[in-house]
């Protein structure tokens, strides 16, 4: 569907609604929400502004976390703050400052900063949530995904689908720090998990330079016939080399005149199950994407919530009507419906990773975009809500 610049088509726009609302003085009215609080009831006609707004309306705010600030802030954790049973994980979550006191950078979407230092041991452990990690800065360590040692590199993006046992093992000198990002809020509201404690260290502390997973499917377009469909990918390692060359390739092709990008200037991949074609993981969506340096992207507005992070590269990110600059290391909080355009200044590689899976399968995914030259503004929107 496409709109004019002002927003609205003549089959969208919308006229003037009498409202029709009860004498909020009137006595009897307020014995009667006496009547309905003492029954546990209560009438549509006073929620229905906030239960069924005419657009959405998160509570998470749109927000940017500095690396400048997170860092030395993860360091001197490391400093502090012992990894073992009781606090399982040195992780420092995200909290939006539109979600008061919950540890959430979205409402379905948490992601935290992990330190782990020279020759720490994370244990094993398993829960309901499913989880990834996205490697920033340091070298050495391996964790160990149902008995499976898998090599952390820089760039790589590891899983840890539900209920997979799961520790980590430091050999290395320097500390390593990763990028987590988990379901827990969604599971959470829906009173769905359970959480499990492993052995005090890891099962394997061998350092393979490939993983057992990785030999069996970590060939592009060749299935292993003997293996099963899951609903979360058995590949739990995806490669910075192959992701870079991916990205690589597609913005030469773009140079050569083929198609390939997702629009001018701007490169992109999503993880995905070798078995299944879908998302490597169930409930989150993960993605990488690369801009050319001067690239500006459409206006994207999303039903749904993100959360991106700088790879490499500087640039600006204009969540709504505010313009911030953006580095390597810093992350961004989209909650739904958020305006977002994304402008580079040098080569900007980012990560992201969503919770569309969610709306996709209950129907709900929408997405609004808006295109502008010097002369013209173009609206399309897309997705199962547009009629």
């Amino acid at each position: 569907m496409t709109t004019d610049a002002d927003g609205t088509t003549p089959a969208t726009a919308t006229a003037s609604v009498p409202v029709i609302a009860p004498d909020e003085t009137d006595p009897d009215l307020r014995k009667l929400y006496d009547g309905f609080a003492a029954a546990g009831l209560i009438p549509l006609w006073t929620e229905i502004g906030d239960l069924m707004p005419l657009t959405p309306r998160p509570g998470a705010v749109p927000h940017v976390w500095q690396w400048d600030t997170l860092l030395p802030l993860a360091r001197r954790s490391g400093d502090l703050v012992p990894v073992g049973r009781g606090g399982e994980r040195r992780a420092i979550a995200l909290a939006n400052p539109g979600l008061p006191g919950r540890p959430y950078a979205t409402p379905n979407l948490w992601a935290a900063i992990q330190y782990l230092g020279p020759r720490e041991v994370a244990p094993a452990h398993r829960h309901s949530q499913g989880a990834f990690r996205f490697i920033l800065e340091g070298e050495g360590v391996w964790t160990v995904v149902n008995g499976d040692a898998v090599e952390m590199r820089p760039g790589d993006l590891l899983l840890t689908p539900s209920m997979h046992w799961h520790g980590h093992h430091h050999v290395g000198d320097e500390p390593m720090v990763w990028l987590d990002g988990l379901d827990i809020p969604l599971v959470h509201r829906l009173d769905a998990g359970f959480f499990e404690f492993g052995e005090d260290g890891v099962s394997d502390r061998s350092t393979p330079s490939r993983s057992r997973n990785e030999r069996l499917w970590g060939h592009p377009g060749l299935r292993p016939i003997a293996a099963p469909d899951t609903p979360n990918s058995p590949l739990m390692a995806y490669r910075w080399a192959d992701t870079d060359d991916a990205l690589t390739a597609q913005l030469e092709l773009e140079d050569e005149g083929h198609p390939g990008v997702i629009e001018p200037g701007r490169a992109g991949i999503r993880f995905t199950n070798p078995a299944t074609g879908r998302d490597a993981l169930a409930s989150l969506r993960t993605e990488m994407h690369r801009l050319r340096p001067g690239t500006t992207t459409a206006t994207r507005r999303t039903v749904g919530s993100s959360v991106w992070q700088v790879f490499r590269g500087n640039g600006t990110v204009t969540l709504d009507d505010r313009v911030i600059e953006v580095a390597a290391g810093d992350l961004i909080a989209v909650p739904s419906w958020c305006a977002l355009t994304i402008a580079a200044d040098t080569r900007l590689d980012l990560f992201t990773f969503n919770d569309a899976p969610l709306y996709e399968a209950l129907n709900l995914a929408r997405t609004e975009t808006t295109t502008r030259t010097e002369t013209t503004t173009r609206t399309e929107t897309t997705g199962s809500t547009t009629a």
